[in-house]
């Protein structure tokens, strides 16, 4: 941090700049009176400035903020981590380009650790754009870090099918009966990692990365519940991970929420086969929890102050 500051004086100098005025309201009328009567506007600077240096310092220096991974975060690495080299993976991609801001990051991640175990990974989709998140991520990490991996030996993507939950209840006891072709309008007797490939109970890991409906609910009643074999886990948006805890952890062996959940499993993933100086892609979710610890840490210390301000002049009413 000191030698970023030292190389970085300008962006201090400007930020000493803009505070020199709230500095000497301060020292003019008081701490307490200048909080007081305090213009929003100087909170709305702060906050400029708790979202843009982290960004900044991040950019410029290519460093993350320490992050410890929770409990729930171990528990899905786990799950992968565990499994042997050449081991069937279902990898559902339910999401669009809406919520991608938090889950491709996870996504990614999973493809990482996946390629890095020597997986078999078969790729699908229950939304309309789930392809095309499918092959970001396959252009994105499989192709230019993995160039052993082979389309149809080692991961092949099945494409969308359209009926929502109706599309996990058959194939969970027939896959052929939906799935013909692959997206590239290969015939599954073509495709030599289908070669025995029936249903998804043979998978050993389903990997669901949702947005909404169809996707971690729809997984969990219709594959995880009736099917005990099966272990599923998950990364969702922040607004459905609460929907989806009471499923852990025996039908939802592991999840991620949000991009918090993302920065947590990159952890992870990093520490283990990620090297000394891993790629940017595979930090995305540690790069932008940075702005999000600050920002809150600021708006913790504001709540705080606020409450102070209420405090001391309800006493002073009270004397």
């Amino acid at each position: 941090m000191g030698d970023f500051l030292r190389d970085q004086w300008w962006v201090v100098a400007i930020f000493i700049g803009t505070l020199v005025p709230l500095v000497r309201r301060f020292a003019s009328v008081g701490a307490m009176e200048a909080l007081r009567t305090l213009d929003r506007r100087w909170i709305f600077l702060l906050m400029l400035w708790s979202v843009l240096f982290p960004i900044y310092f991040i950019g410029v220096t290519g460093r993350t903020f320490p992050e410890l991974p929770s409990a729930l975060a171990h528990s899905t690495f786990d799950e992968l981590d565990r499994l042997a080299p050449g081991d069937p993976v279902l990898l559902s991609f339910d999401y669009d380009p809406a919520s991608e801001g938090e889950l491709q990051p996870m996504a990614t991640a999973f493809v990482k650790h996946c390629a890095e175990k020597k997986l078999k990974m078969y790729f699908m989709s229950l939304w309309p754009v789930g392809p095309q998140m499918v092959q970001n991520t396959v252009d994105k990490v499989i192709r230019p870090d993995y160039p052993r991996l082979v389309y149809g030996q080692d991961y092949v993507n099945l494409g969308y099918k359209s009926g929502n939950e109706a599309v996990i209840r058959v194939i969970t006891t027939n896959i052929r009966e939906l799935y013909t072709t692959d997206s590239r309008g290969t015939a599954m007797q073509d495709i030599p990692m289908m070669n025995g490939i029936t249903s998804v109970q043979q998978m050993k890991l389903i990997i669901n990365v949702s947005a909404g409906y169809p996707g971690v609910k729809e997984w969990v009643q219709y594959a995880a519940t009736p099917y005990a074999t099966l272990h599923l886990v998950a990364g969702t948006t922040g607004v459905q991970a609460p929907l989806v805890y009471p499923y852990v952890p025996r039908q939802l062996r592991g999840l991620l929420g949000a991009i918090k959940g993302a920065a947590e499993y990159e952890k992870l993933v990093i520490d283990t086969y990620g090297g000394p100086n891993p790629d940017p892609k595979y930090l995305e979710g540690l790069r932008r929890m940075g702005p999000q610890l600050v920002a809150h840490l600021l708006i913790i210390m504001l709540i705080l102050v606020a409450n102070f301000l209420y405090f001391a002049d309800k006493r002073a009413v009270g004397r």
